[in-house]
C-alpha cells in the first residue's frame, strides 16, 4: 500500500510545554489511523502541523509526498479538516455554507451549486439545505460541516474529535458516513477520546501520551499487548471469591481480579483454552459454586487506561484548560 502520511519526529514546545516529543507515524492510503491520547496529549498539535496550520519545531512531515513545511500549497490542495467544533456560518442556509466554500475554491457557480445538492443528498441534509444553520441540531451540524470538508474531494480528510458531544444515534451516522468516504479511497486521521470509535473505525491505531507515542497496531494488537484475553468466573456465593482467587494465584501465580457485588473473578489466560477448563475444573472440585464463565478480551479503555494511566474522559496530571487548548 502507498503510504499517503509520514511524520519523522516531530516536536513542538509551547513555552514550558512540550506538546510533541519526537513523534512519528505513518498512515496508508485508503485506510483510517486513529490517534488516542488523553486531554493535552497532542492529538491536536498533529493534526495542525500536518494541516500546515502550525509549524513544528524539530522532525518533518509529509501528506501526499510533499513537505508540510516547505511545500505548504500543494498539501494544501490535496486536504480537508473537520475540527473539533462546527466551523459553518450559522447565518447562513447549508446550501450556501457549501456553495460559498465551491466559490471559494474556484468552481463556477453552477458546479458549485451542484456539488452543495449532491453533497446536502449525500448527508441526508437535502430537507434542511435552505435553513440556516443556526437551526440545526447538533448532529446535522457536525453533518454539513463534515459535507463542507468535502466539497473539494480531499485525498486526506482529517477528522479532529468529530462525534464531541454528539448524542449515539447522530455519532452512528457520522460513523456510516466516515465508512462511506473510505470505502470510496478518502484516506482519514481521526482523533477521538471515545475508545469505541477508534475500535470501530481506525484500521491502525496510535496511542499519543505526554507528545510521545507510546503504543501503535491494530486494535487486536493493542488488545493483546495488555494480556489478551482473561477468563471471567461469576460464584454462586460472593464469601468464596477469597478462597477461589487463592487457588487460582497458587495454579497460575497471577493475581485474580474481585468484584464482590458481580460475584466475579477475572484472572488473565491468554488462549490457553486448556488452562481455563483445568481451573474451572480445580473451582468445581474444591465445592466452590460456579454460576458461568466466560472468556473476555479487554477493551480499547481498558488498553487505554493500562498505557497511560488515566481514563479517558479525564485529563493528564499536567494538563491544564490552557495548555488543552494550545496544546492539545
Amino acid at each position: 500500500m502507498t503510504t499517503i502520511i509520514e511524520v519523522e519526529g516531530l516536536s513542538k514546545r509551547f513555552g514550558d510545554t512540550l506538546a510533541l516529543n519526537n513523534v512519528s507515524l505513518k498512515v496508508q492510503q485508503g485506510t483510517v489511523l486513529g490517534l488516542l491520547g488523553p486531554n493535552g496529549a497532542g492529538k491536536t498539535t498533529t493534526i495542525r502541523v500536518l494541516a500546515t496550520l502550525l509549524a513544528a519545531d524539530a522532525g518533518r512531515a509529509r501528506v501526499g509526498g510533499f513537505d508540510v513545511e516547505t511545500e505548504p500549497d500543494q498539501v494544501r490542495s490535496l486536504i480537508a479538516l473537520t475540527g473539533q467544533y462546527a466551523a459553518v456560518d450559522e447565518k447562513l442556509s447549508g446550501t450556501e455554507n457549501l456553495e460559498m466554500v465551491g466559490r471559494l475554491l474556484g468552481y463556477k457557480k453552477a458546479a458549485a451549486a451542484a456539488r452543495a445538492a449532491e453533497l446536502l443528498e449525500r448527508f441526508g441534509l437535502s430537507d434542511a439545505g435552505d435553513r440556516l444553520v443556526g437551526t440545526y441540531s447538533g448532529g446535522m451540524r457536525r453533518r454539513v460541516d463534515l459535507a463542507v470538508s468535502l466539497v473539494g474531494n480531499p485525498l486526506v480528510l482529517f477528522l479532529d474529535e468529530p462525534t464531541t458531544g454528539l448524542d449515539p444515534s447522530s455519532r452512528v451516522q457520522l460513523w456510516d458516513i466516515v465508512r462511506e468516504l473510505v470505502a470510496d479511497g478518502t484516506t482519514l486521521l481521526l482523533t477521538t477520546q471515545y475508545l469505541e470509535e477508534a475500535d470501530e473505525l481506525a484500521d491502525r491505531i496510535v496511542v499519543i501520551d505526554h507528545g510521545a507515542v507510546i503504543a501503535e497496531g491494530t486494535g487486536d494488537e493493542l488488545k493483546d499487548r495488555v494480556g489478551g484475553r482473561s477468563l471471567e468466573i461469576e460464584l454462586v456465593h460472593a464469601a468464596q471469591l477469597t478462597t477461589a482467587a487463592e487457588l487460582l494465584q497458587q495454579r497460575t501465580n497471577r493475581r485474580p481480579q474481585l468484584d464482590e457485588e458481580a460475584r466475579l473473578i477475572s484472572l488473565p489466560v491468554g488462549y490457553d483454552t486448556d488452562l481455563a477448563a483445568s481451573l474451572i475444573a480445580q473451582l468445581s472440585s474444591a465445592s466452590i459454586g460456579i454460576t458461568d464463565f466466560r472468556f473476555h478480551r479487554p477493551t480499547l479503555d481498558q488498553v487505554f487506561l493500562a498505557l497511560t494511566g488515566n481514563p479517558t474522559d479525564q485529563p493528564t496530571a499536567t494538563s491544564t484548560p490552557e495548555t488543552e487548548t494550545a496544546a492539545s
